[in-house]
């Protein structure tokens, strides 16, 4: 069995892992010292600890896991994230990550497991005992990134009739208690959650009261099956610190933490950065192989987009031959767009996340952006007009490059707000294509603007 080392720090001096620290680390495993490495591990909070873990070599984790031995947290597991944590299942065996799983919080639990490909899950579960398999099976059956994978299924309810002192003497005797908990879920004959008691409000109530007179009333229950999402903008809406998960009947079925919630944003976040550069996830601990494979198909795709912006340049080569300057100048007004839709797609992209940005307020904001990127175009404009003409010695130059950074910038700020907004009205997440569209826009834009203005009035 598995059995957890306490990973407090000794003193909490700094946020994170301390640069001598891992530098200790680093030499007590290069010189092989086991006692000195086990020292130096267990004052590390867990969650150093996993970043650490993750900064070693294959050869370097696996003279830790077997320097630790029996006294391995089982709270590392939970921290840790994709080859890396199948790598320790491959370190650990499956026996002995099944018997770390049954001491963390069934959330928890159920993350790692899904983490395993499905001949690791199947080994895993087979060294369980029935009743344990069957909740981390069930808690797998729910959809991913649902609130089903997100809850922990060990909540303190009570039925709505038991006294306040009653409570507090079942809180006294009863064994099986979650470990760290800080409200009540008070359930009627059914098992549908009915209100919740704060544990700071009950001891604070006469132990003869009904709980039923204290309890706050049931709000924001949350279905198994929600986007975890939706979940975590009830939490940032209504100031949520826990929230009752109840199944498709209306019953108790766990409850939502705070901490999971800002486990869900901070992945949210990434996802979202990730995908606006084409990446699906942060890869830095995937092989070779499947980094590149996950990233050709947008860099595929914005090849297709580089050659239709390269076939508008070809529409008027004549006239780059004849004017050199135009080839010159033109990957400025396309750079410029670019630079300028990048802004605006960032923060669309992030406001329709948050639901900032919605059907209610999508035509003020889309005439904001105009107007913002029609200001910036005209100052750049006498800024750039102004260059072209003291480069080249040419205003009619100078002029057309001006009213060319005009177009494109307002192009550019139309394109990275509407283009986000279009794709999630059609159901697509605007992260994960947004950026090759916005920038095809920027590119063919910028070019049939400048080369076109340049032909028209020049020649």
């Amino acid at each position: 069995m598995v059995e957890a080392l306490s990973r407090e720090p000794v003193e909490d001096k700094s946020v994170g892992l301390d640069a001598q620290i891992r530098a200790e680390v680093l030499a007590a495993l290069e010189d092989g010292d086991r006692d000195r490495l086990r020292a130096l591990l267990g004052d590390i909070h867990v969650a150093d600890f996993a970043d650490l873990f993750e900064q070693l070599s294959h050869d370097q984790r696996r003279d830790v896991i077997e320097a630790l031995g029996s006294d391995l947290d089982p709270e590392l597991l939970s921290e840790l994230h994709g080859p890396v944590l199948a790598e320790v299942l491959d370190l650990i065996g499956p026996r002995e990550a099944a018997a770390a799983l049954t001491q963390l919080d069934t959330d928890d639990a159920v993350y790692v497991l899904n983490e395993f490909d499905e001949d690791q899950q199947r080994e895993v579960l087979a060294e369980m005992e029935a009743d344990d398999r069957l909740l981390l099976q069930s808690g797998l059956a729910y959809p991913e990134d649902s609130a089903g994978r997100l809850m922990d299924r060990d909540v303190v309810a009570v039925p709505d009739f038991w006294s306040i002192g009653r409570i507090l003497q079942y809180l006294r005797s009863e064994a099986e208690l979650p470990d760290r908990f800080f409200e009540i879920v008070v359930i009627d004959g059914e098992r549908r959650p009915v209100g919740t008691v704060p544990l700071d409000r009950m001891l604070r109530t006469n132990a003869d009261l009904p709980v039923g007179m204290i309890m706050e009333a049931a709000g924001h229950l949350v279905p198994v099956d929600m986007d975890q999402e939706e979940v975590a903008f009830l939490f940032q809406q209504y100031h949520l610190v826990n929230a009752v998960v109840v199944d498709r009947d209306g019953r108790l079925a766990g409850v939502i933490t705070g901490d999971d919630i800002a486990d869900v944003i901070e992945q949210e976040v990434e996802e979202d950065a990730m995908l606006l550069g084409g990446v699906a996830e942060t890869d830095i601990q995937e092989s070779v192989w499947t980094t590149t494979r996950s990233r050709f198909a947008w860099l595929f795709v914005n090849l297709g987009t580089a050659f239709l912006a390269s076939a508008v340049i070809g529409l008027f080569d004549g006239a780059i031959e004849k004017i050199v300057a135009l080839a010159v100048l033109m990957p400025i007004v396309a750079s410029m767009g670019g630079n300028a839709a990048t802004q605006t797609l960032t923060v669309a992209v992030r406001t329709i996340a948050t639901r900032e940005l919605t059907t209610a307020n999508a035509r003020r904001v889309v005439t904001k952006e105009a107007l913002v990127g029609a200001i910036n175009g005209a100052v750049f404009a006498l800024i750039v007009g102004a260059i072209g003409f003291a480069w080249f010695g040419d205003w009619e130059l100078g002029a057309v490059f001006a009213v060319a950074m005009v177009i494109n910038m307002v192009a550019a700020a139309l394109a990275g707000v509407l283009v986000p907004i279009t794709l999630d009205r059609f159901g697509v997440d605007p992260a994960i294509a947004s950026g090759v569209f916005v920038t095809t826009v920027t590119d063919i834009v910028g070019f049939l603007a400048f080369l076109g203005l340049a032909a028209l009035l020049l020649l």
